[in-house]
């Protein structure tokens, strides 16, 4: 018999649109707990107009939005607002993404949630946080990715600024909010009451920067941008191959012994003075990339790649998405892709869950739903209300 889920016993009202609140509560979705989904009666979550479309479905919105079951709800309507605090009741999270204040302009931000349910957990995650100077400001990933200073680094030397080629500051924002969620629960069982979380994109990519702020601190000097090398290590950087390009990864002394004797066949590159620490091999990194390449263009990629592994140095190719999609590896046997038939887009592969717990792996139990699809079974199944009332609910456009 199955171990039940990691999340089963956790029942989440989910406000969130777009990317980083949806992120988070697939994760929770996956690992077990039951979401419901609350968009705005006729037009829902932002993405379901967003591309690439399929068969007319968005699935940049199936994406994100799997395993989660969707009702509609008019929160501006007393009668919704109303029918909202009574799914608190029995609810153990609520996740929104609006912009700070909003909520309270309702009259449902957590000093009036936790009144209605002592125990609920409010998470928000926003461009900036919850207060603070800048709080008020809207906030996109771009401007996340701007304002934290990732985008100063990222880029090649000489070059402009560069956004990462994800939606980065809203994945890091939605995984903080699920880290938060998760240790807030377990506050919960200390305490036996809820609280708030709060999360920020900006924060979320600050906390992001790594060294390059210790390194600030040292000198006083703005880290450059440095194409794919790294600050601390080299050679760690892409190089060229006869096809195309791929990375090694020498991150100490070690590495870099085998990638002199048994790959480039230069024993004298370990006992020169100008490569023999981390920091000298920084200062002539250049000279190295030199050295590596005359090696590297020798070979395609596959067997540099092969090469540089069988000498125990980590290497490996630049994938593109297809060879992602296509991996055995990551595809396949880590189940980074998964196979769903939707009912309107048809056969779709959507991305994954990263996070294994081994005896109660995440899966994926249902498609993401069509706008309103479980309003019966959850109102009246999961919070109790008539059929009748649902009705009139249905009328006045509460629902």
């Amino acid at each position: 018999m199955d171990m039940p889920m990691a999340l089963s016993n956790i029942r989440v009202l989910d406000l969130t649109r777009v990317m980083a609140g949806p992120y988070c509560t697939m994760y929770l979705a996956d690992l077990g707990a039951e979401v419901i989904k609350i968009e705005i009666p006729g037009s829902g979550d932002d993405t379901r107009k967003l591309p690439p479309f399929k068969n007319g479905e968005s699935l940049y919105y199936c994406n994100l939005n799997r395993n989660k079951k969707g009702v509609t709800l008019n929160l501006k309507d007393p009668a919704g607002k109303e029918l909202f605090k009574e799914m608190v009741k029995n609810a153990d999270v609520v996740v929104e993404n609006y912009r700070p204040g909003v909520m309270d302009k309702l009259g449902l931000g957590y000093d009036v949630l936790k009144e209605v349910n002592p125990r609920i957990i409010y998470a928000a995650v926003s461009g900036f946080g919850s207060y603070g100077p800048l709080h008020q400001r809207p906030g996109y990933d771009i401007i996340a990715q701007a304002m934290s200073g990732l985008m100063s680094l990222t880029g090649e030397y000489g070059g402009g600024p560069l956004r990462t080629g994800s939606a980065i500051g809203d994945l890091v924002g939605g995984l903080n909010l699920c880290i938060g969620i998760l240790a807030a629960i377990n506050g919960r069982q200390i305490t036996g009451k809820g609280q708030r979380v709060d999360v920020s994109l900006v924060d979320g990519l600050v906390s992001c920067l790594e060294n390059n702020t210790q390194r600030y601190q040292v000198n006083g000097v703005q880290p450059v941008r440095m194409g794919n090398r790294y600050p601390s290590a080299a050679p760690y950087d892409s190089f060229k191959a006869s096809d195309g390009d791929f990375v090694i990864g020498c991150g100490n002394d070690k590495l870099f012994s085998l990638l002199c004797n048994k790959v480039l066949h230069r024993p004298e590159l370990v006992e020169d003075p100008r490569y023999a620490t981390p920091a000298d091999r920084l200062a002539h990194e250049a000279e190295l990339k030199v050295i590596v390449e005359e090696w590297s263009t020798q070979h395609t990629i596959e067997e540099a790649v092969d090469m540089v592994l069988a000498a125990g140095v980590p290497a490996g190719p630049i994938n593109d998405i297809k060879a992602v999609m296509e991996s055995d590896h990551i595809a396949n046997v880590r189940e980074m892709f998964l196979d769903c038939d939707h009912p309107v887009a048809g056969h779709l592969r959507i991305n994954g869950n990263p996070v294994k717990l081994m005896d109660s792996m995440p899966r994926l139990r249902t498609v993401p739903p069509a706008l309103g699809q479980d309003n019966e079974d959850v109102y009246e199944n999961v919070f109790g209300v008539s059929p009748e009332r649902l009705q009139e609910l249905k009328e006045q456009g509460v629902i």
